[in-house]
């Protein structure tokens, strides 16, 4: 009786210590440390996809320069015969923007590494995308200018002022206030945007495909386990 209750004591112990375990899986460092890992791995693999030939359509920048409401000034472009200059535009609008996507990286980087973390292990918990939405909640505006530069340096080694100028001329008549000029500003947040977006799917992978978390640290944050903390 006496071996019984003995046995069943350190059953007991030993459930109990695998449990705490269970918790103890990792801690809000290790949280920290695989919330920048994987920002950072969707940093690059966007990147690397945005800086390819064709990656960003003219759907794509053309709403951006002309927001939903402004539709109409591009059919009063067509029938004023711009839509030759328009096409040409955009294409190069599109090289402009594919390099910048891809210097922009470093400056992402720099970002995720200095971005103060809060309340880690929550966001490590919370699924989705809560790390890229607290990303860009937290320094999307100070990371969308910083790479503003890049963006204007590559609508000039480009020659698109004069070209913006000309398309936006006529469209000014019927757009008014409403069109924004500055394209710089504009293709900036453009191309922030296309990076965030990039990082958030990155992270819905790292999040529910295994084969995704290619380090140790990331295979231990972001385990299936994690549900049982």
């Amino acid at each position: 009786m006496k071996k019984l209750i003995a046995f069943s004591c350190l059953s007991i112990i030993f459930l109990l210590s695998s449990c705490a375990g269970v918790k103890k899986l990792f801690t809000a460092q290790d949280a920290e440390m695989a919330i920048r890992e994987m920002l950072s791995v969707g940093t690059t693999t966007g990147g690397n996809v945005l800086s390819k030939k064709g990656m960003i359509s003219k759907e794509t920048l053309m709403s951006a320069i002309f927001p939903e409401e402004l539709k109409p000034v591009l059919s009063t472009l067509e029938t004023l015969g711009l839509s030759k200059e328009v096409n040409r535009f955009t294409a190069t609008l599109g090289t402009a923007a594919e390099a910048t996507a891809e210097k922009s990286v470093p400056v992402f980087l720099l970002g995720i590494k200095k971005m103060n973390i809060k309340d880690a292990v929550s966001i490590v918990k919370n699924g989705s995308t809560s790390a890229t939405d607290y990303l860009r909640k937290t320094i999307g505006d100070s990371l969308r200018k910083a790479i503003t530069p890049a963006m204007n340096n590559a609508l000039d080694e480009y020659k698109l002022a004069s070209e913006w100028k000309k398309i936006t001329a006529p469209a000014q008549l019927f757009a008014g206030d409403k069109l924004n000029l500055d394209l710089g500003n504009l293709m900036s947040g453009l191309v922030a945007n296309l990076m965030f977006n990039k990082i958030a799917e990155k992270e819905i992978e790292i999040r529910t495909k295994a084969e995704a978390r290619t380090t140790n640290l990331l295979q231990k944050v972001f385990s299936a386990q994690m549900s049982k903390l």
